[in-house]
């Protein structure tokens, strides 16, 4: 029997484990915000022992988990070393989004539909924690002979930046691989995405009664003023249009805003958030500097009120580093191979914790389970869902990938 027969007979005939796995995390809330993802890592890491796993639990202190907005945070690493050679990281994360309104089926019951599982994170990406697992554990069992290493990364903090997941198990010395690939959303293989840029906008004027609201300085017109000019250079944005394959235009979008005393009140105060995203044709500095003057400029129309601007992240864009190259075309054949079809390597206009890795001179790619798009997934939306031969069918490709970078000479 071949490799490639024995990894997929093992695959196939653990597909409804690896299915019990995924729908035993998905029913273990992991929402970020309030990020209380202790339990959720307690019961990962019991899955995984159950799979024959050593785990190792690296819990973030709890200073730099308030000040990065989380209530609590365990880092998972899992190494299993096959012989001398490199180290190949797998990471995924499993902490989530609030599953919000508009849901047909429980957000936390992994309930079967027409071959679906639905719940949140299902799709992103608790999938690749099961995904990325049974790859290995497949390897591990079929007594491939590779050099090298293979770890799992599973980490809590994606939702929030990644500062206290990947970066810290990279920044602290936990783990140094040499190559890493992280969890995936469709068919293809991606090698670069945008990056973030979340900005607070704080507009402060003065209070006055609403009978006399010429005592006051109104916080809400000028922000107002703000938002339109804002507004205006979002339409300017499509011009811009990224030169990678999946990437697209830059996007603009104010996604909270609070402010305002009470009804018969001047508001003395307005804030809000805005997210920008940076597609990596831009210098994320540039963008800053850009928006940061545009904001202030508009402020500096209205007497009497002063506006302060705060970086909340800056996420740097993935850009494909020369490491990446072989594991992209690896991961494409065997792709092509288990699905049928031709699959490609393209960028995509999220932000993602593989440049973390990225930053630490680490090549990266993003591969796992998930339907032919993200919107076919409904992320980050109601009734998230993930088509369950295509979580035994990533599970496959990663398990060949693996063996194919790790196979010896």
């Amino acid at each position: 029997m071949t490799i490639e027969s024995a990894i997929h007979d093992y695959i196939a005939t653990h597909a409804a484990a690896e299915q019990e796995f995924l729908a035993a995390l998905v029913r273990v809330p992991s929402d970020n915000p309030p990020g209380d993802c202790a339990a959720h890592a307690e019961a990962a890491a019991g899955l995984l022992e159950m799979l024959g796993f050593a785990v190792e639990w690296h819990v973030v202190p709890d200073a730099l988990v308030k000040a990065h907005g989380m209530i609590s945070a365990v880092n998972l690493v899992v190494r299993h070393r096959f012989g001398p050679g490199p180290v190949i990281a797998l990471n995924a994360h499993g902490d989530v989004v609030p599953p919000g309104e508009g849901w047909t089926a429980g957000p936390y019951g992994a309930e079967l539909r027409d071959g679906w599982m639905y719940g949140r994170g299902v799709a992103v990406s608790k999938s690749d924690f099961c995904s990325y697992a049974f790859a290995l554990a497949a390897l591990r069992d079929c007594g491939a002979k590779l050099a090298g290493t293979v770890e799992l990364h599973f980490t809590y903090d994606e939702e929030t930046g990644g500062e206290i997941g990947p970066a810290w198990l990279l920044s602290e010395g936990i783990s140094k691989p040499d190559l890493a690939i992280g969890a995936g959303f469709s068919y293809a293989v991606v090698n670069a995405h945008n990056g973030c840029l979340h900005l607070e906008v704080t507009v402060n004027g003065k209070s006055a009664h609403a009978a006399m609201p010429f005592t006051g300085v109104d916080a809400l017109e000028a922000a107002t003023g703000i938002l339109n000019a804002i507004y205006a250079y979002r339409k300017t944005l499509a011009e811009k249009n990224s030169a990678i394959e999946g990437i697209g235009a830059p996007q603009i979008t104010v996604g909270l805003i609070e402010g305002g005393i009470n009804t018969n009140v001047v508001p003395d105060r307005v804030k809000f958030r805005l997210d920008r995203r940076i597609i990596p044709d831009e210098s994320p500095a540039d963008v800053e500097a850009e928006l940061t003057a545009l904001v202030v400029s508009a402020g500096e129309k209205f007497t009497g009120v002063t506006v302060d601007v705060r970086r909340i992240l800056l996420a740097e864009p993935l850009t494909p580093l020369p490491g990446a190259k072989r594991m992209t075309e690896i991961l494409c054949a065997r792709a092509s191979e288990v699905f049928g079809e031709t699959i490609t390597a393209k960028g995509v206009p999220l932000y993602t914790d593989a440049r973390h890795y990225a930053a630490a001179g680490i090549p990266i790619v993003l591969y796992g389970a998930g339907p032919h798009t993200i919107e076919q997934a409904n992320a980050h939306r109601a009734d998230e869902r993930l088509e369950l031969v295509d979580l035994t069918r990533a599970t496959e490709v990663v398990a060949l990938a693996l063996h194919d970078l790790l196979t010896e000479a």
